[in-house]
């Protein structure tokens, strides 16, 4: 199934257009007329069956036929992650969560950060591609940047994990997961968290935990947590 999105549709909805640029792709690029069949979702778990009625390349016109909703899931996953110094190494990162399924991602700031700068528009279009790619129906939310010391101190629920390098008493990552259960991951940047920072987390009830025996990077870090979650959570 090829998967396309347009965030405004709901269950109300009858008849919509896309923009110009989906509209050229699908006209243009894969040749679609008038009366095929398309499949959208809106981002939000909704999967609808359209009609073409109106083969623009500038306007494409569609009329909804039936839909449905997928069940929301169990559990939230939600990874706070360091930018890289390597852009397209975060990004990569982006693109393999989405496919896995991850609910939402927080870029954190830390003491250790080579970069402090990112670019959500660019981020968001990664999460997006690789939402219909995968033909997932829920879109993951991208916060913006925030620093540690800010994020440590929000309102998560669930358990609230963090993964770090130093040698203390830490428990394995799988020996604390528990199916059905929404949980927060902080995945450090390059050089791992300040000891000042490991200390912080734990004072905010974080747990500290172990992805395993050899040092990861962070972005291959966040996808080993970011599997393991949705391992634990498979019917």
């Amino acid at each position: 199934m090829q998967l396309f999105y347009n965030p405004t549709i709901t269950e109300s909805t009858e008849v919509f257009s896309f923009d110009k640029e989906e509209s050229k792709h699908i006209i243009k690029v894969l040749r679609k007329k008038d009366t095929d069949i398309l499949f959208v979702t809106n981002g939000l778990g909704l999967l609808f069956k359209t009609e073409i009625t109106l083969a623009s390349d500038s306007k494409c016109t569609v009329k909804i036929i039936s839909f449905e909703k997928a069940p929301p899931s169990k559990f939230r996953l939600h990874l706070a992650v360091a930018p890289t110094k390597m852009n397209d190494r975060y990004e990569w990162f982006l693109e393999k969560a989405t496919e896995i399924g991850i609910h939402e991602i927080t870029p954190i700031i830390c003491d250790h950060s080579e970069r402090k700068v990112i670019n959500n528009e660019r981020f968001d279009k990664i999460l997006l591609t690789a939402m219909k790619q995968s033909n997932e129906l829920y879109l993951p939310k991208l916060n913006p940047a925030i620093t540690f010391k800010e994020f440590v101190k929000l309102k998560n629920e669930g358990l609230k994990l963090i993964a770090h390098c130093e040698e203390t008493d830490k428990r394995t990552l799988k020996s604390v997961l528990k199916p059905n259960e929404n949980i927060t991951i902080l995945i450090g940047p390059e050089g791992d968290f300040s000891e000042k920072e490991i200390a912080l987390a734990l004072e905010n009830d974080f747990a500290a935990v172990s992805l395993g025996n050899t040092r990861l990077r962070t972005e291959t870090a966040a996808i080993v947590a970011c599997h393991s979650v949705v391992f634990v959570n498979e019917d």
